[in-house]
């Protein structure tokens, strides 16, 4: 595959990453969000389970080097379900576009937090961090000091992001990463239904009504995106895998403004171009240092 064909499909992905945050805005207005990640993950690892069974040669042939992946998957899976369920419950109060942005700094906070786990990081990566902060205040803060509570909720899930990352990147060359992401995929569900059944109301005619964007959230987001990243990142430079995959909160905003109507002001657009600067800045700079470095990001919507 040629260089060209594997950034289309890095394109492709974030896409369709992008567009999910607006299938989420979308199932909100039928189904609760514990309701709509339950059944958006549970479709999510059964979309691939065909991968599982196409890759069964490879894995075979990797099994003796590899570790249970069990444990790992129910781990991730925990965080997964704390990282989704901010996500989740912050689009009821915030839009597509803001919530995809902020979500993003997880790119950010993952050199951030990985300093607590032994891990070094250079100016650059602290500049990325100024840029990312100075982007959030325009995107989210008022005049009046405060931050919705929407956009918290997004702040607070965006560490969890980043630390679903760091797990997901210590554990990948230890088990199979496909069994890993079925697992946690599963856990996640099981944690975000078992919430819905004691806090939300579970209605099938609701479910019915949210069946498109929970459809694109757990097939398209989960299920194909998940391939797309695994077959794009495996022949493009790794460079432009983390411009591209960035652009995921820029189809967002887009999505959102075509789909939802949504809207952002002169300061709010400044905040975002500062984030996605800060996002490349922190990013760039690893690949600079780590030039085989391949990029992980999370299985996320």
């Amino acid at each position: 595959m040629s260089i060209l064909k594997a950034n289309l499909l890095l394109l492709l992905t974030a896409a369709i990453w992008g567009l999910a945050f607006v299938a989420q805005r979308v199932g909100m207005e039928h189904v609760g969000p514990f309701t709509f990640n339950g059944v958006r993950f549970m479709l999510g690892a059964l979309s691939l389970l065909p991968l599982l069974f196409y890759f069964r040669a490879d894995r075979q042939n990797l099994a003796p080097n590899l570790k249970s992946p069990l444990v790992p998957g129910l781990l991730a899976g925990m965080v997964l379900f704390v990282a989704s369920s901010f996500q989740q419950i912050g689009l009821v109060t915030t839009t597509a576009g803001k919530a995809a942005f902020i979500t993003s700094l997880y790119i950010v906070l993952v050199p951030v937090v990985g300093i607590f786990v032994g891990q070094r990081n250079g100016r650059w990566t602290w500049l990325g961090c100024i840029l990312a902060v100075v982007g959030l205040y325009l995107l989210c803060i008022k005049e009046s000091w405060s931050i919705q509570t929407g956009d918290l909720l997004e702040l607070i899930g965006a560490f969890f992001w980043a630390l679903h990352i760091l797990i997901i990147g210590y554990f990948a060359v230890r088990v199979d990463v496909l069994r890993l992401s079925c697992i946690q995929f599963v856990t996640c569900s099981l944690l975000s239904m078992a919430v819905a059944l004691v806090m939300e109301p579970i209605v099938v005619s609701n479910l019915m009504a949210a069946a498109v964007p929970i459809l694109y959230g757990g097939v398209c987001s989960v299920g194909i995106a998940y391939t797309l990243q695994a077959v794009g990142q495996k022949h493009a430079q790794p460079a432009h895998a983390a411009i591209i995959l960035s652009l995921e909160a820029s189809f967002a905003v887009l999505g959102g403004f075509l789909l939802l109507g949504e809207q952002m002001g002169n300061r709010e657009i400044m905040g975002c171009l500062l984030m996605l600067s800060g996002m490349l800045v922190s990013q760039l700079q690893g690949l600079k240092t780590t030039k085989d470095l391949k990029v992980s990001v999370p299985e996320h919507a």
